[in-house]
């Protein structure tokens, strides 16, 4: 096939090891759920929105966000998804526009941040169910219960994104039918006078911004896993919008629904919160499905995160950012490094408190959003004739102005950020700039082999090819 002109602007003829060709390709359906999943996995925390501003902001807020951040995040993923059909994802948008040295730090910031994320899970998971075992909440049984958990649901994505991506789909389902039941209970009892409840000089805005934007954000994610997409030219896009439809009614129905039918206490709501609404509603029997949605939810908002990251990892290795072996992937087609790396930084990360795992992740999130929203403007500038299967329909101009709200609100998260969470973030992003040059030095002196699959496509090669058409043409 000749030399391959990657991104980084760098001239290679040695192939990495290739694809498997029996690994089956995720459809629509998974592929909204796992969106689903990357992106919120159900009302499962949100009850802190409601503790920081009361009802009426948090409606407020899951009503209003999703136009300031959610839907902006979710097009510039579907152009740059369906430009970039490939593992790797961001890392590939940004190394395109930037460089490999800003690509590798947007690879390092979003999978740090991915594994905060999902240290988070095991968290959530316990929470919820430590009203009913109380020994769940702190000690030697839950730091098993965080092991158990972990490498369970670490064989899970061992065992192939297909195996995920129907798992995702029943979780799904059956995480989001207790609330709509929880909903038609609450029907009888709702008072409007209740949603309309605040007080501006009592609303935690920290708390408040961090849970809204943990919530709503990483619709991006699912761009890391591109290539084990079928047709992902099409699926892609399809799958962003369900998924957003889904995501918005997920948590706007039980908040209406719990802040609406029962007197408002704003210090019992915190994360686990809705399991005592249910029992409030319909009786002990709903608290324990609520409970038992959340556990299952939290297993697939894990399983969609850890495959999110470890594609992330394989799809750099592919690029030749990492050395050749985060590329390896087992006999299921899964990629085995990159699973293993994920699941360590959890295990490492799971000794942390909620509100620090949201604030932290937030942290670095916000930094390798400014890198997309950069390299996704760049881009449009320098390439304008890269086919782009979806294409937001807006000129240059218009899409500055569509990610001008979404970087105001990156800045006011980062202003309202802790000092110890600002230290231990700007800390781990320096860490990465120490990194990529101790791997090009370890590349140079070939102690590991790095390497770029030459079977990737090259949207260079595709603006050259649609420039010279329309100059025929014309």
């Amino acid at each position: 096939m000749g030399e391959y002109h990657n991104p980084g602007n760098n001239f290679v003829d040695e192939r990495a090891p290739p694809k498997l060709d029996n690994i089956r390709k995720v459809s629509v359906i998974p592929l909204v759920f796992l969106i689903f999943y990357e992106v919120s996995g159900g009302p499962f925390g949100i009850e802190d929105s409601v503790q920081a501003a009361g009802p009426l902001l948090a409606i407020l807020g899951f009503l209003i966000f999703p136009f300031i951040w959610s839907i902006p995040e979710a097009l510039i993923t579907a152009e740059m998804g369906t430009m970039f059909p490939e593992n790797g994802g961001y890392v590939v948008w940004v190394s395109s526009a930037l460089g490999p040295f800003w690509g590798f730090q947007q690879g390092w910031m979003k999978w740090l941040s991915g594994v905060i994320d999902n240290a988070l899970y095991p968290v959530l998971f316990l929470d919820y169910l430590k009203s009913g075992v109380p020994a769940l909440g702190g000690g030697l049984l839950r730091t098993l219960a965080v092991l158990i958990l972990t490498v369970a649901l670490t064989y899970m994505n061992y065992r192939g994104l297909t195996i995920v991506g129907w798992m995702a789909v029943f979780l799904g389902i059956f995480s989001i039918a207790p609330f709509i039941l929880m909903g038609l209970v609450a029907i009888p009892k709702l008072r409007p006078s209740r949603w309309l409840v605040v007080d501006i000089n009592k609303v935690n805005w920290n708390l408040y911004l961090n849970t809204l934007f943990w919530n709503l954000n990483y619709w991006d994610s699912i761009s890391t896993l591109a290539g084990e997409v079928d047709n992902p030219k099409s699926t892609l896009p399809k799958a962003l919008f369900y998924a957003l439809i889904l995501v918005v009614f997920g948590y706007l129905y039980p908040l209406l629904a719990g802040t609406g039918a029962i007197p408002l206490d704003r210090e019992l709501w915190t994360d686990g919160y809705f399991s005592d609404v249910a029992k409030i509603l319909a009786g002990v029997w709903l608290r324990w499905w609520v409970q038992g949605a959340s556990a299952l939810s939290n297993m697939g908002m894990f399983v969609a995160e850890m495959s999110s990251d470890s594609y992330q990892l394989l799809g750099m290795a592919e690029r030749g950012m990492l050395p050749e072996f985060f590329g390896k992937r087992s006999r299921y087609g899964t990629p085995l490094v990159g699973i293993l790396f994920s699941a360590s930084g959890v295990l490492l990360l799971s000794w942390m408190s909620f509100q620090e795992i949201v604030a932290a992740e937030n942290f670095l999130y916000c930094f390798g959003m400014i890198l997309e929203f950069v390299a996704f403007i760049k881009l449009r500038l320098i390439y304008p004739n890269a086919p782009r299967p979806y294409k937001i329909p807006l000129g240059t101009a218009g899409c500055i102005l569509m990610i001008i709200p979404p970087t105001i609100l990156i800045c006011v998260v980062l202003a309202l950020a802790t000092l110890k969470v600002m230290v231990v973030s700007v800390t781990a992003m320096l860490i990465g700039f120490i990194l990529q040059p101790c791997l090009k030095h370890v590349e140079k002196k070939r102690l590991l082999k790095f390497s770029v699959n030459s079977d990737l496509p090259d949207f260079r090669e595709a603006q050259c090819e649609n420039t010279v058409e329309s100059s025929l043409i014309d």
